[in-house]
């Protein structure tokens, strides 16, 4: 489903004929709750039967009626279970009755029957956008399928349309669905097929777009194709056409979040090419509307967190990297001394290894302590890092370093952080110990 597939049901609105009459009641209610929705009145998907969409209705219907036309907001409200995209949530008890009735003769019906509608939640997410709701009024407007020229000059704004991003974001999630079923595709052959569905933009901007996109997941905390660095002056559209494909997709999300490989990284024997010295642009605060998204969101990071056998092979691979740059100092001695402390002494140190200082090549006795943060994502990702962690990382800043290991089940590559984390990265609260006393 996309903007085009609700266009169409909007501009093919089945509205009641009887009498020879156009009734207005259906275009007037989706009008009245697009209304409702870019006043921020209506912020989750739940449209109640009140006062403020009757307000909003009757507002509508007066500028469509007809001689002949009644203002009884009760029968769009109820008519429009029709349609296929406006669903119905019924009260405790009522749903034997409620699928006998074909009609709702009177407000008391929907107060006693329905606890409120919703849409579907694709077009709750696609309504979010001004250039969208401008379109879709049109389309309810005309009640006929739009032309290509009124649907480019409605969706025009300073940049992509949404249309284009439509066909990006697609695109992507399409090859990133495949990279993470470690199915092979080609990028040059997915830019050149979406070409066509844009509107004559080049190599550089299409693969820019992907970057954009990139930058939208790496915020929501999703995987993202690590072969997009994420950049993250993208238009404020397209994070709405990414949430509503969200919306609609969510069967394709679950399945990217079960998604699980615990087998252990193959063994690299060349580790010239495996510390990266860039560290990851530091993502800006986000500015997220106040409203709640309504696909169900997997929080890919806690479940790479909670992934064993993913945080024991990142682990062992980066004791093979210190073993292996001590050796490579003349340090073999060493070498053998490092130590995978989370196994043979437990949990709850602050830190996974001990490892040696490396200074300008040269080796030396001083302990090193080591984090290690492990993601099958790009190395933009976002990681857990509990208080303990934080707090070791600050008291010990000249021994310690966070070593983020990333790409792990492709091409596994590293990035230091020496000393107190804080000074690299964002921290945001998102889990807390509830206690009894």
């Amino acid at each position: 489903m996309s903007l085009l597939y609700y266009e169409k049901l909007f501009s093919r609105l089945n509205p009641n004929r009887s009498r020879g009459n156009v009734s207005p009641h259906k275009i007037a209610m989706l009008q009245a709750v697009m209304d409702l929705i870019a006043a921020g009145e209506v912020e989750s998907n739940r449209i109640d039967y009140d006062q403020r969409l009757l307000d909003a209705f009757t507002r509508r219907f007066n500028e469509l009626r007809s001689g002949q036309d009644r203002n009884n907001p009760h029968l769009p409200y109820f008519h429009l279970r029709s349609e296929g995209f406006w669903h119905h949530h019924l009260k405790p008890g009522q749903r034997e009755v409620y699928q006998k009735l074909t009609t709702a003769s009177g407000p008391g019906v929907i107060d006693k029957h329905i606890a409120h509608a919703s849409l579907d939640d694709e077009l709750f997410e696609l309504l979010q956008n001004q250039a969208v709701r401008e379109l879709l009024y049109t389309a309810l407007y005309t009640n006929l399928e739009l032309s290509d020229g009124l649907r480019k000059e409605l969706l025009n704004v300073d940049g992509w349309d949404w249309l284009e991003c439509e066909a990006c974001v697609q695109d992507y999630f399409s090859m990133l669905f495949k990279e993470m079923h470690g199915m092979p595709y080609s990028k040059t052959k997915h830019r050149e097929g979406l070409a066509s569905k844009l509107n004559g933009r080049s190599k550089g901007s299409i693969e820019f777009k992907h970057q954009n996109i990139s930058a939208v997941l790496v915020e929501m905390g999703f995987p993202y194709i690590s072969g997009y660095k994420p950049r993250f002056n993208y238009q404020a559209q397209l994070r709405e056409v990414v949430l509503a494909h969200l919306a609609a997709h969510q069967d394709e999300i679950d399945t990217l979040a079960d998604v699980h490989d615990d087998t252990v990284k193959p063994y690299i024997t060349d580790w010239d090419g495996v510390l990266d010295e860039t560290l990851p642009d530091r993502i800006p605060e986000i500015v997220i509307p106040n409203r709640n998204y309504l696909a169900r969101k997997p929080n890919y990071t806690v479940m790479e967190a909670a992934n064993r056998a993913l945080g024991e092979s990142g682990e062992q691979f980066v004791i093979d990297f210190e073993k292996s740059r001590l050796e490579g100092a003349g340090r073999p001695d060493l070498a053998r001394e490092v130590e995978w402390s989370s196994k043979d002494r437990g949990d709850g140190l602050g830190y996974d290894l001990r490892s040696f200082a490396i200074v300008e090549g040269e080796a030396q006795d001083r302990e090193m302590y080591i984090e290690v943060k492990t993601t099958a994502s790009g190395k933009s990702h976002p990681f857990l890092i509990t208080d303990n962690e934080l707090a070791f990382s600050r008291e010990y800043s000249e021994q310690y370093s966070l070593y983020r290991v990333y790409d792990f089940r492709k091409k596994a590559r590293l990035f230091r952080m020496p000393g107190k984390v804080d000074r690299f990265v964002n921290l945001r609260p998102k889990l807390y110990q509830a206690n009894f006393s």
